[in-house]
């Protein structure tokens, strides 16, 4: 089910080519983040005055929010070459090893994913990033001898949005640490305006400012949102997009003004209809609505916890008081966590 919502903050990969036309090149095109962007400049003007490579960067949070983004920005700034890979494409030390023997002095690598790095090809990338070497052990036995590789100096950024799954030893070797937090409406409205005058889509600003707040705080969501009221202002042949029509194609596509889709909102009417708001177990839940525990938990759940709809107690999901207004129940008098 989580592949077919359009509210999904996952990345699909028949989107990827449109998503890298509205990717902003600079740091001044990239809205929002201000404190990231203005510390980024400090440490990337500092590294460019010594003719040094950046230190290591790590970007987490949750995903849509720019963090792939954020490195080709990093990128173009730093006048650096960048190479792209993942966590999970790193099957074996060997692939790794290869990759930073290949890269050029000042490059930068981004490892998106990086918490699902194995660990022996986590342990390569200790020295690499310390040291800028890699060190090989050759033969077996008591003939075995360690061999240090030396590396060009390479800046790493990480990606994540499990930062709680990164061991120690790696999280301490990023030098900049960076928490992507979700965007503001104003924020995500100035991200419509500016895709769609890439996309050439005229709009007024109530019709972007009402996706920019159905848009979950993440700019992924938003400019697939802003398609998708494209294409239902083309189908009532409306060269113009203004706040009616995104109205009714939200409408149609099922999002609310909280930016709740049909399975969110599925979730909550069990909770307060079959259990009474809760406390209900998580397991119980995902008997009751149909889905894997896994996936309430990963994919629906946080939204709603950072909407103040729902709460996770040491007895179960509970129904808050905004859960109760938004489906439009009676708040009970005392709802006890």
């Amino acid at each position: 089910m989580e592949d077919e919502r359009i509210i999904t903050s996952t990345l699909d990969i028949s989107e990827a080519e449109s998503e890298n036309t509205l990717r902003p090149q600079t740091m001044e095109e990239y809205v929002g983040q201000d404190k990231i962007k203005k510390n980024l400049k400090v440490f990337i003007k500092a590294a460019k005055s010594r003719n040094e490579a950046l230190d290591h960067v790590l970007l987490y949070g949750p995903p849509g929010l720019g963090k792939t983004t954020l490195s080709h920005i990093i990128a173009n700034t730093m006048n650096s070459q960048l190479r792209l890979t993942s966590g999970p494409a790193i099957e074996k030390a060997a692939d790794l090893a290869a990759i930073l023997t290949n890269l050029n002095e000042n490059d930068i690598l981004f490892i998106d994913e990086i918490h699902r790095l194995s660990h022996s090809v986590e342990e390569i990338l200790y020295p690499a990033m310390e040291d800028f070497a890699l060190d090989f052990v050759i033969g077996k036995g008591p003939s075995a001898r360690s061999v240090r590789l030396s590396l060009k100096k390479f800046t790493l950024i990480g990606a994540t949005t499990k930062a709680g799954m990164l061991t120690s030893p790696l999280r301490d070797r990023f030098g900049v640490i960076c928490r992507l937090e979700l965007y503001t409406p104003d924020e995500l409205k100035k991200i419509i305006d500016r895709s769609s005058k890439i996309l050439g889509i005229e709009i007024d600003d109530d019709a972007s400012f009402e996706i920019a707040k159905r848009s979950r705080g993440t700019p992924r969501i938003a400019n697939r949102l802003l398609k998708r009221v494209r294409d239902f202002g083309e189908y009532e042949g409306k060269k113009r997009i203004d706040l009616s029509i995104a109205k009714s194609a939200l409408s149609n596509l099922d999002i609310d003004e909280l930016g709740l889709d049909y399975i969110d909102r599925h979730i909550l009417t069990v909770m307060l209809e079959k259990f009474k708001g809760g406390p209900v177990g998580l397991d119980t839940l995902a008997a009751a609505t149909g889905e894997e525990p896994g996936t309430i938990e990963d994919v629906y759940e946080p939204f709603l916890l950072q909407k103040c709809l729902i709460a996770r107690t040491p007895r179960g999901r509970v129904c808050l008081e905004e859960a109760y207004r938004h489906l439009g129940y009676a708040v009970p008098e005392n709802i006890k966590l």
